[in-house]
């Protein structure tokens, strides 16, 4: 027997905060875990930004000491729960400019390594891992576009104080599913 559209609706409105909830956490963790080993050492930070040769020096310094900041800062507030939807988005840009720039190093022939997780800059030919990079970086998009999409999640302060602004509204919504 199969279930009725309003039932399978039902059903993902109840899993999807809890989709929501893990998403969250593993995409802040992750923003938090880069962002804190590019900060203590900032100066390989700019040196990987530098080796994607894409910018000028000048740029290439203010992003590589900024860069940890705003991973952190986007990772808090996915993690705190704070506007999650905006961190999100963040998020997903971040990615996009990452997944464009290890692309464009890989098409370019550069031996280099990411910087993800701290470190970065030359290597020796061969030791890249470009395919497994823009894969996870992937991975990490997608999940930010589905926080754009379903930012509600589970033990969130931001989904308590919607849920008091619309309460009204709330109920009207499920009044206008039952007919």
């Amino acid at each position: 027997m199969t279930s009725s559209p309003t039932a399978r609706r039902g059903r993902f409105a109840r899993v999807s905060p809890w989709i929501s909830t893990v998403v969250r956490v593993l995409l802040g963790g992750v923003l938090l875990a880069a962002g804190g080993l590019k900060v203590i050492d900032p100066q390989s930070s700019v040196l990987a930004v530098r080796a994607y040769q894409l910018v000028p020096d000048p740029i290439a310094t203010l992003i590589g000491w900024g860069l940890p900041f705003a991973e952190i800062a986007i990772g808090l507030l996915l993690v705190v729960v704070a506007l999650t939807r905006i961190a999100a988005i963040a998020a997903a840009v971040m990615m996009v400019v990452f997944i464009v720039s290890v692309s464009s190093a890989a098409a370019r022939g550069l031996s280099i390594d990411c910087g993800c997780f701290g470190g970065g800059g030359q290597v020796a030919a061969g030791q890249t891992a470009y395919g497994a990079e823009i894969a996870r970086d992937i991975g990490l998009l997608l999940m930010a576009v589905w926080l754009v999409w379903r930012p509600q999640s589970r033990y969130a302060l931001e989904h308590d104080l919607e849920r008091d602004d619309h309460s009204d509204s709330d109920t009207t919504d499920l009044q206008e599913d039952r007919t």
